[in-house]
């Protein structure tokens, strides 16, 4: 497998913070009254850290960890649970939070196994989406930004866990 790195900026790092601000803002409107966020781990971690210091109002978390893609670059169809949450979502108002939704596999699987602890309402917000890639169509209500079918890291997502730390989204391509 070729040795592969950041080689061009997608999406700058304050591109990012003025979309996580209005997806707050959009999620706050949806849900004045307090609102229940499960982060995806481990990609998901810094957009929902942005993501709930942007929020007003209540905002109660979990975290959930599920993998699809192991050390490649694409998804390997077969979803595996590695860390389920820990508090119940009886009647709360429940939003998923995604990285990156690109097969719709991944997400499907996710809603399925929520929607069967009774939250009162489940939507999701991802910070990226990549429809060219769907072979599931599965409801995305907050999307950060629309991508093109390229691999990218940063602001959470990695390549065989490298450049989560990248304040921006970057394009990998061989070294």
């Amino acid at each position: 497998m070729a040795d592969l790195r950041p080689v061009e900026v997608l999406i700058p790092a304050d591109a990012i913070q003025r979309r996580v601000a209005e997806l707050a803002a959009g999620i706050h409107r949806d849900f004045p009254d307090g609102v229940h966020l499960i982060a995806v781990l481990k990609g998901a971690f810094i957009f929902m850290a942005d993501l709930v210091r942007s929020l007003e109002g209540k905002v109660s978390l979990d975290f959930i960890a599920v993998s699809s893609y192991a050390k490649g670059t694409t998804s390997s169809g077969e979803v595996r649970m590695l860390k389920d949450l820990d508090y119940a979502l009886d009647g709360k108002d429940v939003v998923i939070v995604e990285d990156i939704v690109d097969t719709g596999i991944t997400l499907s699987y996710l809603k399925e196994i929520l929607k069967a602890r009774n939250p009162r309402t489940l939507r999701t917000a991802c910070l990226l989406s990549k429809p060219s890639r769907r072979q599931v169509e599965v409801p995305v209500e907050y999307i950060g930004f629309t991508v093109e079918d390229r691999f990218v890291v940063g602001y959470g997502l990695d390549y065989a866990e490298q450049y989560r730390n990248l304040p921006h989204i970057a394009v990998v391509g061989p070294a």
